[in-house]
């Protein structure tokens, strides 16, 4: 494998850990987004995040929603103060209809509308599939994959139905080859690219479209963290991904805006990877794994 190359000139900018960015320039024209209104589970931490800070940058206003509302308060100030645009953070459980639809009421009453949806909630960890516990697995899929169908419908139902709007489901490619440690959160993704499909078959003629961004490893998130990212880094694992280094928030935020956008106004039951060509060439190696995964059940 050749040496890479640094490229660092050509990468958009980025920070580790939940901060905005000090400073950001636009591929995109910065009113690509004016006056429109999204709605981004997950939204106070890592990739959902930087999806509502580069939103705002391009005009748009947010509602931020997860469970840790204090953490969404903190987020909800920081991305309002370097964009200069509302954001609203709000308290709800994807796993629990009603806390939806209270949020959905919230933002409408608020906004008076709803654009774009992001279904970014989602859980991860590592563990082999005899130690995952019965209630771990059931706790992904009830987060992943019902609450991005709980939150697809409950805006559906009380907004895109009549106006039409964009869904943005937040993916992943473990399920394409079967990663290892991986069964619970591949199969809630794998369910996910498959309701993406479904819901713009049946949602399309409403004027929703409706696609996925399955992004590879992402620098600066927990979830890189947890899964080992750091660790891959240092061991110089990323160098058998053709680009050769993990991805990072900023270029997942373009990645969201473009399939949020008129961009890609004829792109609906797509879904977009975004991995450097992870999935591809980087290697599924059980043995190595196993090495770094707990011997103990996960519990959540």
């Amino acid at each position: 494998m050749a040496e890479p190359r640094s490229k660092g000139a050509l990468l958009p900018e980025d920070v580790d850990f939940d901060d905005c960015l000090t400073s950001y320039t636009h591929i995109y024209s910065p009113d690509l987004l004016k006056d429109q209104v999204a709605f981004i589970t997950g939204g106070g931490s890592g990739i959902g995040l930087r999806i509502a800070e580069i939103f705002m940058r391009h005009g748009c206003d947010t509602v931020i929603a997860s469970r840790n509302f204090e953490k969404l308060k903190e987020a909800a100030k920081k991305l309002s103060a370097v964009s200069g645009r509302r954001c609203l953070p709000l308290c709800l459980d994807v796993r629990q209809p009603e806390s939806i639809t209270a949020a959905v009421d919230d933002t409408l009453k608020e906004f008076g509308k709803i654009d774009i949806l992001i279904n970014n909630a989602a859980g991860n960890f590592l563990c082999p599939a005899n130690s995952l516990s019965f209630n771990a697995f059931k706790t992904v899929m009830e987060i992943d994959t019902m609450g991005t169908f709980n939150t697809s419908k409950v805006v559906y139902e009380k907004y895109f139905q009549n106006h039409g709007g964009n869904i943005v489901n937040i993916s992943a490619t473990l399920g394409y080859r079967g990663q290892g440690l991986q069964v619970h959160a591949g199969s809630a993704k794998a369910a996910n690219d498959a309701m993406t499909k479904h819901l713009a078959v049946e949602w399309g003629p409403s004027g929703v479209r409706v696609n996925a961004l399955a992004p590879g490893p992402v620098s600066g998130t927990e979830g890189f963290r947890r899964l080992g990212g750091p660790r891959g880094e240092a061991a110089g694992l990323f160098q058998s991904i053709p680009l050769q280094r993990a991805g990072n928030k900023t270029e997942m935020a373009h990645c969201a805006l473009f399939l949020a956008s008129r961009a890609s106004s004829y792109v609906i039951g797509a879904i977009l990877v975004a991995d450097g060509g992870s999935w591809l060439t980087s290697a599924n190696d059980v043995s190595m794994l196993l090495g770094i995964a707990s011997s103990k059940s996960a519990k959540l």
